[in-house]
């Protein structure tokens, strides 16, 4: 029988993210047969090692966002030649940076919004850019941070005195419009998913992991033109980072004009969600593939220095 490490916890901004995550991967990794091991990851890194003595055949990484997906437990896994789940460090690392992912996309001529990284002292005293505008950490993910400030709205200094994400911020042109995910499997992009927060216009951490914080139409009711885009352009981001195994690529979908509107794409997520909430296995059981199935295909595509 396949042994099976999962990885879940952390010590990031997403640990209750991970640790959902996590109960719901272990449980289906047992009803598809495998052996699991279920190690809870705290600060302590020795710790995590010794847990995984006797060495397994795999690791689910269940972890999110920093020392989870972007590259450094990654690079643990690599160093001690253990197959692990998604992406791996290069890949990790360059989604987790919105800065450098944006470039790689501009590279590859896929839509990004307009925008720059600032330094916060740059954001307290004026804006540095027309409003309205997105204000996002560099490097978190789970819309953990992220501020939309409006005209009118006077939150400027509020947010730049209160930023506790590192001195600089990434700000890029608010859109309009509609949230569209799709999800990444191997070399098959799956659907196109309509997403609507119950409360807002914003897809904010509550609406991503509440129950009934949102709701998902899959799949979207949009141009067939774009939601033909919206496949190929998330394929294309997921081959252009490098990216292994499952991936979910989210975009903002500007119709206010009519259709076809405007397509940007926002981010590649390499460690998708995996919570009763969790998009990613909504289009997996969309196409017929049950979660256990979505698990083992990860575990049974798992690689290390690759």
């Amino acid at each position: 029988m396949t042994r099976v490490a999962v990885l879940y916890g952390g010590m990031s901004a997403e640990r209750e993210v991970s640790l959902a995550t996590g109960r719901q991967v272990i449980v289906a990794l047992r009803q598809a047969g495998y052996d699991v091991v279920p190690i809870e990851v705290g600060d302590d890194l020795r710790a995590v090692i010794a847990a995984l003595d006797p060495v397994p055949d795999a690791v689910f990484n269940a972890l999110h966002g920093r020392f989870g997906e972007d590259g450094a437990i990654q690079g643990v896994l690599d160093w001690l030649g253990i197959p692990y789940t998604h992406s791996g460090v290069r890949a990790s690392a360059l989604a987790m940076d919105k800065q450098a992912a944006r470039a790689i996309f501009a590279a590859a001529g896929l839509p990004v919004a307009r925008g720059r990284v600032v330094d916060v002292a740059e954001l307290e005293h004026a804006d540095p850019m027309p409003l309205p505008y997105v204000v996002k950490p560099v490097n978190e993910g789970s819309s953990v941070g992220v501020e939309i400030l409006r005209a009118g709205g006077n939150r400027r200094a509020e947010v730049a005195a209160g930023w506790r994400f590192g001195p600089t911020a990434l700000v890029e042109e608010y859109i309009p419009g509609r949230e569209l995910t799709v999800g990444v499997m191997g070399d098959r992009a799956l659907a196109v998913t309509d997403i609507t927060p119950d409360h807002g216009d914003f897809y904010d951490y509550e609406a991503k992991y509440a129950d009934g914080g949102s709701r998902h139409a899959i799949p979207a009711q949009i141009h067939p033109d774009t939601y033909a885009r919206a496949l190929e352009v998330a394929l294309a981001a997921h081959r252009a980072l490098g990216c292994r195994g499952a991936s979910r690529s989210d975009f903002r979908y500007d119709d206010t004009a009519g259709e076809p509107g405007r397509l940007v794409l926002l981010e590649v997520n390499t460690q998708p969600g995996l919570t009763p909430t969790s998009l990613l296995p909504e289009q997996a059981a969309h196409l017929g593939m049950s979660f256990p199935e979505l698990c083992a295909w990860m575990v049974e595509h798992a690689a290390c220095r690759a």
